[in-house]
């Protein structure tokens, strides 16, 4: 079965650090683009990050881009978003993605995969 399961959300205050786990199960990332996005209560979902597994290059949303970086475990077949100095408005459920393209996608219905989400709550 293929699936994709993010972990790690929590509750933590601004400031603080949370590390987000995407795993996938029944594939591998490799030639795979791997997204993370979020969604607020109220608010429509937003791009994060987009990492390129083949060029390793990754693409973050000024929103975020020098607090949170994207990595990859190729053994564990898991990719982690580190996130710091998070701030109250970093507030959502997060979800993983991952399409099979070996560029950046921009397009959330590019994608064939999705995680089931985890929440991530700051406080201030």
């Amino acid at each position: 079965e293929v699936q994709l399961v993010e972990s790690g959300g929590g509750s933590v205050q601004a400031g603080g650090s949370l590390r987000l786990s995407c795993v996938a199960s029944g594939f591998s990332f490799d030639d795979y683009a791997i997204g993370w996005y979020r969604q607020a209560p109220g608010k429509e979902r937003e791009e994060v990050s987009c990492f390129v597994t083949t060029t390793g290059s990754t693409w973050y949303d000024d929103s975020v881009r020098g607090r949170f970086t994207v990595s990859r475990d190729k053994a564990k077949n898991t990719v982690y978003l580190h996130m710091k100095n998070l701030k109250t408005e970093d507030t959502a459920v997060y979800y993983c993605a991952a399409g099979s393209r070996r560029e950046r996608m921009t397009r959330p219905y590019d994608y064939s995969y999705w995680g089931q989400g985890t929440q991530v709550t700051v406080s201030s």
